[in-house]
């Protein structure tokens, strides 16, 4: 289902320096993020990145030893007021889908929200059926 996001879930660990050196192996294999959120525990973080051809930045990293694995997440256009996230959680909350986590980012394109919930392909018929908009990973 074209619908469907690759996200990289990056491990980093929660130590002084290593986003940096991380960003900096970003860059060294070219990849670009679109979208992140960098989450923490005690002993890691987690960051959640939409990139550019995440297939081949997934193998790029991975040659260079960065831990991480491949998730699916959604993509929703968000318009730009009140109550679109409501809208869109109301609509999977009323289908049976539990929404895990979640990032917003705002760009050339306009507010865009990323999901990570438990059956990606019902939420995608869900939200269509409803008239929200999911993007594909060629539209982001």
């Amino acid at each position: 289902m074209s619908e469907i996001i690759t996200q990289l879930s990056i491990f980093v660990n929660n130590e002084p320096g290593r986003l940096a050196a991380i960003a900096s192996t970003l860059r060294e294999c070219d990849v670009s993020m679109k979208a992140f959120s960098l989450a923490e525990s005690v002993e890691f973080g987690i960051l959640r990145a939409i990139v550019q051809n995440p297939e081949q930045a997934y193998e790029k990293l991975r040659s260079k030893g960065i831990v991480m694995k491949k998730t699916e997440v959604i993509g929703i256009r968000l318009p730009d007021r009140p109550g679109a996230i409501f809208e869109t959680a109301n609509v999977l909350g009323g289908a049976g889908i539990n929404i895990e986590y979640g990032y917003a980012y705002t760009g050339d394109n306009g507010p865009m929200m990323f999901l990570r919930v438990d059956d990606p392909r019902a939420a995608v018929e869900a939200l269509g059926a409803s008239g929200v908009k999911t993007l594909k990973e060629s539209e982001i």
